[in-house]
């Protein structure tokens, strides 16, 4: 359990600072970051707020969707958040001044992107917000996960761009490049992620039975 739980922590630090690379670079924000970005330009909240906000609206509509949430999903939703605003607030990662070096800076914060949803996934606490949503709109409306994905990427990447988030070759780089490195990175790690059993926050209504009734 605390092997796990320092694999979740680890992976969410090493997430955060692949998010904040990407960002970095200028050079055209992912989908979601997209998104946040949209938002807190109108709202006058911080990077790290907003996702922490968005991620919470998410998780609530994928428990009302019927799916189940762990503690990696709670921590996915608060730590990454604040430790981007963290980073970004110290300036510890810097924008390059040339575009092949931002280019460069991108691509590697998508490696450790993966390589952190290795780390993540594997300890077993439970999907993230937004993962969770996805596969339970999966459910609902019955279409393969990467059909929902796909749905849901597309509609925040509008939505954020409408808002005045940043689009541009980054975040086409992200959309073709995301998939293969985290395939790669499981590939290398040889990690199944099918076998991970998560642990999850189980609801259970109490039977009227079970509940003791005193008349005074």
């Amino acid at each position: 359990m605390v092997k796990n739980a320092l694999r979740l922590i680890f992976g969410l630090c090493l997430y955060s600072v692949g998010i904040i690379m990407t960002v970095k670079a200028q050079i055209g924000y992912a989908p979601w970051d997209t998104f946040h970005y949209g938002i807190s330009g109108h709202v006058g909240l911080s990077y790290g707020v907003t996702s922490i906000a968005v991620g919470g609206i998410a998780m609530i509509i994928a428990m009302v969707l019927g799916e189940k949430i762990g503690i990696g999903t709670v921590l996915n939703m608060t730590m990454i958040g604040i430790l981007c605003d963290v980073i970004l607030q110290n300036q510890w990662i810097a924008t390059p001044e040339s575009y092949i070096g931002k280019v460069m800076l991108l691509v590697i914060g998508l490696l450790v992107i993966a390589f952190a949803s290795y780390f993540y996934i594997s300890s077993g606490f439970g999907a993230g917000p937004r993962d969770s949503l996805m596969v339970g709109l999966s459910k609902r409306l019955r279409l393969p996960v990467g059909a929902c994905r796909n749905l849901i990427e597309l509609s925040v990447l509008a939505t954020g761009w409408l808002l005045g988030g940043a689009v541009g070759v980054g975040t086409v780089l992200s959309a073709l490049l995301m998939g293969v490195f985290i395939q790669l990175v499981f590939r290398l790690m040889r990690f199944d992620v099918k076998s991970v059993q998560h642990m999850t926050f189980v609801w259970k209504k109490q039977p009227v039975s079970d509940i003791e009734i005193t008349e005074k």
